[in-house]
């Protein structure tokens, strides 16, 4: 049976945003390494469409950019959208009845799958279906933007803290 965890890269007021701040160094390897395992991705529209970036290769990347581009586009990715049409290389779309193919993939899959965007975490946390939230707090304060938990807080258990780099610090919480 596979985990299904929602871990994002967010601000000290709790706030993700990719455009306004991105993971150092040292997070970014420990996102590389953490992509290259993964047994997929669940992905609402939005962050997908931030995500399809790495669909491209950029001449300017450095090697860790490569090599994360290279895992992201290994891994299958699932796609919760209705307002898509298609979905990149890789990637299934999901328009309906999210809850099925969801118990479906932890069922018949083994590993871990990452749910990535707040609003499809939410709905997954409301039907009970994340077992792990990984909260990668970086030291920046944004005031404002997309919180980490697009709802009220599920009530949850620390199980592991851990320090990546310098500056970057996951917490793991399981649901209590």
């Amino acid at each position: 049976m596979a985990k299904l965890f929602f871990g994002l890269n967010q601000s000290l007021d709790g706030y993700v945003d990719h455009d306004r701040f991105a993971p150092g160094p040292a997070l970014f390897r420990h996102f590389c390494e953490e992509v290259g395992g993964l047994t997929g991705s669940l992905y609402g529209r939005r962050l997908y469409e931030v995500m399809r970036y790495w669909d491209e290769d950029d001449p300017e990347w450095d090697a860790a950019e490569r090599d994360f581009a290279a895992a992201w586009r290994r891994q299958p990715k699932w796609v919760v959208s209705r307002s898509l049409k298609s979905v990149g290389p890789n990637a299934t779309l999901v328009g309906d009845d999210v809850e099925a193919v969801v118990r479906g993939l932890k069922a018949e899959l083994a590993g871990e799958i990452q749910v990535g965007g707040p609003d499809l975490a939410r709905s997954l946390t409301d039907l009970g279906l994340i077992d792990e939230y990984r909260l990668y707090i970086r030291p920046v304060v944004l005031g404002h933007g997309k919180p980490f938990f697009a709802g009220p807080r599920p009530p949850l258990r620390l199980v592991a803290n851990d320090l990546i780099g310098e500056d970057a610090i996951r917490l793991t919480y399981v649901p209590a």
